[in-house]
Order: C-alpha cells, then structure tokens, then sequence
C-alpha cells in the first residue's frame, strides 16, 4: 500500500542521501528507508550529475512512493549535495545513508526515539554491520565505544557518517557542512554540532555498511588527512574562546601556500613533506623541500595516519634519491623514531 504524505504537516524524519553513478546498489539504499518501521519520513536524494542509470532509477522510486523527492546538481560534490539536502529537509530531525549502504528497518524509529528522550542530544550515531559487494556479512562490526565521545572527538571521528541522526536546526545554526575540508567535511561538521550540545553513540546495529573494490586514492586520503588535522585545530581555537580561524577558507586550502598568516601554515609545512609518500614526487621533488623539521615539529601530534605517510615518504626518499641533503642515517633514525617495527620491517625489503 503506497503511504501518504502531507505536504502540509512536515515529516518526522529526512533521510539525506547523495549519490553520483550509484546505480549498482542505489535501489537496495532507497528501498531501505521506504520499508522502515518509522514511515512518516521523507528520502532526499541528490543526484550529483550522474552518467548511469540513477535518474531513472530515482524516477522509478519517486513515481512509486511519494516520499521519494529527487533533487538534481551538476556535478558540484558531496559538501554542496549534503547541504542541498539540508537546506530542502522539513523534518526536525536528519538522518544519513550513502547509496551503497542498506538500513535495518527499526534504524530511523530507534534514533528518533533516542533523540526525543534526550533533548540535549544534537548528534546520534550508531553501529554498522560490514558486508561486502554482494551484500554478505564479513562477520564484521563497527562498534565506535559510546564511552569518552568528546575526548575521542578531539583526536579522531568516532562516528560512522551513514548512521548519524541530528536535529536539523542546529545543523542549520552551525552553517552546514563546509567545503575548505575536502574529505574530512563530516569530522568538522561533528566538531561543530558538539560545540552547540550533547553528542552520544546509539549501542545497537543500525545500517549494514558496504565495504568493496572502490578505492580511496593515496591523494584523498591524504587531502581527508590534512582537513582532519586543521578541524582538530580550528575546534581547539574555539574551545578555548577565540574566533575560527577556518572560517574564512571558503575553498580546501592549498599546503603549498606557505602564507604566513594562514593558521594551517605548520600543517601546510608538513604535509609537503608526506606527500612524498607518492613515489614520483619524492623523486622529482627538490632537495630544498626535504624538510625533515617538518615532522619532527609536530612529534607530539602526529596521528596514526600522518605516521604512515611519513614512513612512506622517508622510505621512497631512501629508495629514490642519491641527492638528499641530509644524511642517510638520519632518515633512517626518524623513520624508526616513527614506528620501529614497520620501519625495520620495510628497510630490510628496499635492500
């Protein structure tokens, strides 16, 4: 039976879902909000220029259900589809899915009935089953702790995008999503909604989270690196009662621009250095940008992620070059400062 909608009387719930050639599992996502106990909702999608079968999938779904409301940009990217959704929604409460993944039927009921229990709550996440590209279970879960939100928030994103549920007007309080951080825009969007109110963690399986060949690129991973390191910065300029010094980037900056007066400038310094993780620019890169002060400097807040692309980057400068202005040894020294195990392991196998 086809349900109804008012456009009167808002929903209880939008569900903002982007997509760009989605095709393959598109109608798997869609059809999964549309069976969902909670049916007073209303699906967003926004399709961002897709070549593939996606518009005529959407049509299909939006002919069939009325809750289906397909909005269309050119090719302008996830920040500009994701605030596009925001801007349209007309419930009080948003919940995202990405076009790949599938959510369980209580999902959308289960967050709202969190969210209307704890009014101080502006940001709900979840947990998420792994499947893979055929839709099977990898025994797999992604269980973020629901336990030290707010210390983990400042070091890392403890929330899985697609599960998150929040309140519309304080995402709308805060600006929305921002386009200066390129692939990190969810971590600044949370750093930001948890300036404004309580966040938490719904201990409970929400989605099934679609892990398969598409690849993230050495550059994006890098790039969502990077605008993870200058949200980290920005939200500890706010914390401590001072102006964002983000807010005036309207476009991902540039860590070439070495502008002493950007905020990100000791960033910047470093990233340069770790993107000679790519081996083709560790090789053609001058001798004078081999700056190995650029991470040194930043000992005591290098993540995870930024070590890795450092040993990468010491490592093809050890295999590429005959040039280097400093001492073999010493890149070797700061390769195994930076992880002696993995270093020794990859040293022995460039020999």
């Amino acid at each position: 039976m086809r349900t109804t909608v008012s456009p009167h009387r808002p929903p209880q719930v939008s569900v903002i879902l982007p997509v760009r050639d989605g095709q393959r599992w598109l109608r798997e996502a869609v059809d999964s909000v549309l069976a969902q106990t909670l049916s007073d909702l209303e699906l967003l999608v926004i399709d961002d220029g897709s070549t593939d079968a996606t518009p005529a999938i959407l049509d299909e779904a939006r002919a069939r259900d009325p809750r289906v409301v397909v909005l269309r940009q050119s090719r302008e990217g996830l920040v500009a589809a994701l605030n596009l959704g925001l801007a349209r929604a007309r419930a009080p409460l948003i919940a995202r899915l990405d076009a790949d993944d599938i959510a369980l039927p209580e999902r959308l009921a289960r967050q709202r009935d969190y969210l209307q229990a704890h009014p101080d709550v502006v940001l709900l996440g979840g947990w998420a089953e792994i499947i893979d590209a055929q839709g099977a279970s990898s025994g797999r879960q992604m269980r973020p702790s629901p336990d030290g939100l707010r210390e983990t928030l400042t070091k890392k994103s403890p929330f899985i995008h697609p599960t998150v549920m929040f309140r519309t007007d304080a995402a709308r309080r805060i600006g929305g999503y921002r386009a200066a951080f390129e692939a990190g825009e969810d971590y600044d969007f949370w750093l930001r909604l948890a300036d404004i109110g309580a966040i938490a963690i719904l201990p409970e399986v929400l989605i099934r989270y679609r892990e398969h060949g598409g690849s993230v690129t050495r550059t994006r991973e890098l790039r969502q690196i990077y605008s993870a390191r200058l949200a980290k910065l920005a939200s500890a300029a706010r914390s401590h009662g001072g102006p964002d010094p983000s807010a005036i980037l309207t476009a991902p900056p540039d860590w070439h621009d070495d502008d002493p007066g950007n905020f990100e400038r000791d960033s910047s310094r470093l990233f340069r250095m770790l993107e000679l993780a790519d081996p083709s620019l560790a090789r053609t890169a001058p001798a004078s940008a081999i700056d190995l002060a650029a991470i040194t400097s930043q000992r005591s807040t290098l993540t995870a992620g930024e070590r890795k692309f450092a040993q990468a980057a010491l490592l093809n400068l050890l295999r590429e070059r005959r040039d280097l202005p400093v001492s073999r040894a010493r890149l070797i020294a700061l390769l195994l400062w930076l992880g002696p195990a993995k270093a020794m392991k990859k040293l022995i196998r460039t020999k």
